[in-house]
């Protein structure tokens, strides 16, 4: 039975907003990557992360090469370098040449300088799941410019990163709404 107002339109991936990241891996000696909006934190103890990718990208095969990969969250400045690395694959054009790289703990796992925020991830397992493979990795280490931290945590506004919705659109991120855990307490049921 349908609810007034409510209107089916089938099954989708329109699980939106999702993040705009940069994976990262090195693919035959060299840094590679890749666009990915599929990336979410998956646990808090030990902290991990998730990566899905579609089977045919490049960037998997230094993933599988290395146990390594990295996750670099670009600033909304960043909008056209970060869709070319989408739309361009590492098999048909060198993507080493496009960012300064650095790398941290793992010696393994390209990170970009000119993004505000990276993760640096050892592979913790890798499952097939339709036509993607979702990979979990351990976050090892964060690197924050040092301008985009207040009181020694990562700020938002600063960073400034993109969100993209299921049209494939980038937008920005919009005012602050509550604090979490707190807006709840003066809820009256």
């Amino acid at each position: 039975m349908m609810t007034p107002g409510k209107v089916a339109i089938g099954t989708k991936n329109l699980f939106m907003p999702s993040p705009v990241t940069l994976v990262g891996a090195n693919v035959n000696g060299k840094p590679n990557f890749l666009t990915v909006a599929w990336c979410s934190i998956v646990n808090n103890f030990p902290p991990m992360v998730s990566i899905s990718l579609y089977r045919i990208r490049h960037t998997r095969a230094g993933i599988k090469e290395n146990g390594t990969f990295s996750v670099n969250i670009p600033s909304s400045r960043q909008v056209e370098v970060t869709d070319y690395c989408g739309i361009f694959s590492g098999k048909n054009v060198d993507k080493s040449r496009v960012f300064d790289c650095f790398y941290g703990k793992l010696k393994s796992a390209p990170m970009i300088v000119s993004c505000p925020m990276n993760m640096e991830c050892s592979l913790h397992s890798t499952h097939s799941i339709g036509t993607h493979d979702l990979y979990i990795g351990n976050i090892v280490e964060i690197y924050v410019d040092e301008d985009c931290l207040t009181d020694g945590m990562p700020d938002i506004r600063r960073i400034d990163p993109m969100v993209c919705t299921w049209k494939g659109n980038y937008w920005l991120i919009g005012e602050f709404v509550a604090k979490t855990f707190d807006a709840g307490k003066r809820y009256k049921p």
